[in-house]
């Protein structure tokens, strides 16, 4: 069939395309980094290793939304062959799933390494925590993997039997009738975005907290200092990603609200936000990880001289 998108389509291919091309780009290098770095060293320390799992999960996320998006847009009739929109579907929960699921488990590992508490078990965490980095990524992937194939089985029984097939135009208006099956796929899918808030949630408040009363005390025993500065900015750090985790998690909620409308302004806008969390958050993890930081600003400046050079 002919192609015919409408000006919104169009303005919503180039913004997510943008922004796919931007996160990619960012979580690719992120990826690069740690993967030489394993290759020289033989071994990364937990946080590296995170993080490196974190720039996997978000590549191939954000590819696969770009993907989404272009064919949807493009040829949304590619949708009703089987068993296409079950393995997109899928896919895409597995990676979101992983993406959530690291990025929580990044915030949990700092809150560990960082706060300052007395109480027995949370002293017994900050010990075993580098033992537990392995176990907790490999049930990251594990719990996104099961959560994937629920969503492929759901959504292949759903389609199966809600799908008209006969429906013309636009993917956005696409009618599957909600019924049982999609009920169970929000309730899981809504039961791990949830889960994995709660943690960040935790875990920011916890750490905000002792780095505020560890604020205070150097204020009223040594007045400003670069250690206290360097808590400030650790604060400001840890604000900045519960807000945009919380946005993210909104957005979360919003595309179960309306996943079966056909609000194809409020879709777009949600996507939008969904694409923006993985490459702020992970922008900002370049230049708080010395590392990742030098690294960058060693390519930018190689990238310079050659283009001076030419």
């Amino acid at each position: 069939e002919k192609f015919n998108a409408t000006s919104q389509d169009a303005m919503a291919l180039i913004v997510i395309t943008l922004q796919a091309f931007a996160g990619t780009w960012i979580n690719v290098f992120i990826f690069s980094v740690f993967c030489i770095a394993w290759v020289k060293k033989k071994s990364l320390n937990s946080v590296e290793k995170i993080l490196l799992f974190l720039g996997f999960s978000r590549f191939w996320y954000l590819c696969l939304t770009w993907l989404y998006s272009i064919l949807a847009i493009i040829y949304p009739q590619c949708f009703l062959v089987h068993p296409l929109p079950q393995i997109f579907a899928a896919l895409q929960s597995f990676f979101n799933a992983s993406n959530l699921w690291v990025s929580a488990c990044l915030c949990s590992f700092y809150c560990i390494k960082i706060a300052n508490f007395r109480h027995n078990f949370f002293i017994y965490l900050k010990v075993k925590i580098d033992r537990m980095v392995p176990w907790l990524l490999l049930g990251t992937v594990l719990l996104s993997l099961v959560i994937g194939i629920l969503v492929y089985d759901i959504t292949n029984r759903a389609h199966s039997n809600n799908l008209n097939s006969t429906t013309p135009g636009n993917f956005w208006k696409l009618t599957i009738r909600m019924d049982n099956n999609f009920f169970l796929v929000f309730f899981i899918s809504g039961f791990g975005f949830t889960t994995a808030f709660l943690a960040v949630i935790f875990s920011a408040l916890l750490l905000l907290f002792s780095l505020w009363r560890h604020k205070r005390k150097m204020q009223a025993n040594s007045g400003k200092n670069l250690s206290m500065d360097a808590h400030t900015k650790a604060i400001k750090s840890t604000l900045f990603f519960f807000f945009i985790y919380s946005i993210n998690f909104t957005c979360l909620v919003l595309t179960l609200i309306y996943a079966t409308k056909e609000e194809n302004s409020a879709m777009f806008l949600i996507l939008v936000f969904q694409c923006v969390f993985p490459t702020i958050h992970s922008f900002t993890l370049i230049f708080s990880n010395p590392k990742l930081e030098k690294t960058l600003l060693r390519t930018v400046s190689c990238a310079k001289c050659k283009a001076c050079m030419r």
